[in-house]
């Protein structure tokens, strides 16, 4: 087998395949939970987060708007090329709002879930490291 197809891909190439992979895991996964969340009536959203049945509509429906905002904010600026700092922004509220889930998931002894928060923190974290750092988006010219 040969390895020039891995030879001739530069570091920088693999860097932003990683990020757009990234990017789109973070859309799947924030905006589907955000639709959910959203759209899905409280007690079947209980029997599915049982932490959904505890708290107030509001509360759960705002989270649901955080969460579909970061997933769009974090794909559509950098794909359309239109204010794409605006992603780096969702990767970091996007951070944030995993730290805070993890901590709101520990506090509550829902340890178990949590392995989903840390691979989406990572993935934030990587996001808004490459993104902010490493290869930034340039913004259209009109």
């Amino acid at each position: 087998m040969s390895t020039t197809a891995f030879e001739t891909a530069s570091p920088d190439r693999a860097l932003r395949i990683g990020l757009w992979t990234a990017q789109g895991l973070i859309f799947l996964v924030f905006t589907s939970a955000g639709l959910v969340k959203l759209l899905t009536p409280i007690p079947e959203l209980a029997a599915m987060m049982p932490w959904a049945g505890q708290y107030s509509e509001t509360f759960v429906r705002c989270i649901g708007l955080i969460d579909l905002a970061g997933g769009i904010g974090i794909l559509l600026p950098a794909l359309t090329r239109i204010l794409p700092r605006l992603t780096v922004l969702a990767a970091l509220g996007c951070t944030v709002l995993q730290v805070l889930a993890l901590a709101f998931h520990i506090s509550r002894g829902e340890a178990p879930v949590t392995p989903l928060n840390v691979i989406l923190l990572a993935l934030s974290l990587f996001v808004l490291w490459g993104r902010g750092r490493k290869a930034p988006i340039a913004a259209r010219q009109f």
